[in-house]
């Protein structure tokens, strides 16, 4: 577990920070393949897959993980291109019917591929891999919150010593 964890961190302290903007735009792709792979390596440490177990899960859980994007880029879509002949509280009404609906949508995908996956792992193992999928989420903001923090320290480090550098200027 040690192992897994290590690897994990010094992954996730390669991965850049991005602002909100980045992330809206798309993350740079390197960081994303990063993150894919210390996704992976975390949930089949955790989750103790065996080899066999590992060759026939990744291909369902990955196929599972796109079609779970598309429905939530749906909802991000919708927010973002609102209607514009549209009043405020009526797209708002709209926006929350929509997430009802993709909530269902998420939720009958997540049945089908939960069947899916039991074919291939034991079901004490899909039961561990949402609490699996939650800390290693929990895991990566935390990284990319230090990253920021130590970004936000440096800048002001520098602006200190640049104010030092026009204060003995003057």
């Amino acid at each position: 577990m040690n192992r897994i964890l290590i690897l994990v961190m010094l992954i996730l302290t390669t991965i850049p920070v991005w602002s909100q903007e980045d992330e809206l735009a798309g993350r740079d792709p390197k960081a994303q393949e990063k993150i894919k792979a210390a996704r992976i390596a975390f949930i089949t440490e955790r989750l103790e897959l065996t080899p066999e177990e590992a060759e026939k899960f990744w291909p369902v859980y990955r196929e599972f993980s796109a079609k779970r994007m598309e429905l939530r880029q749906q909802f991000d879509q919708a927010r973002k291109n609102p209607q514009p002949d549209l009043s405020q509280e009526q797209v708002d009404k709209d926006l929350v019917e929509l997430n009802l609906k993709i909530k269902q949508q998420e939720l009958d995908l997540e049945k089908e591929y939960s069947r899916k996956m039991l074919n291939v792992i034991p079901a004490q193992k899909l039961t561990a891999l949402k609490r699996a999928e939650d800390d290693f989420r929990r895991l990566l903001i935390q990284q990319i919150q230090q990253r920021q923090l130590q970004q936000q320290r440096r800048q002001q480090f520098q602006d200190r010593n640049e104010q030092r550098l026009r204060q003995r200027n003057n």
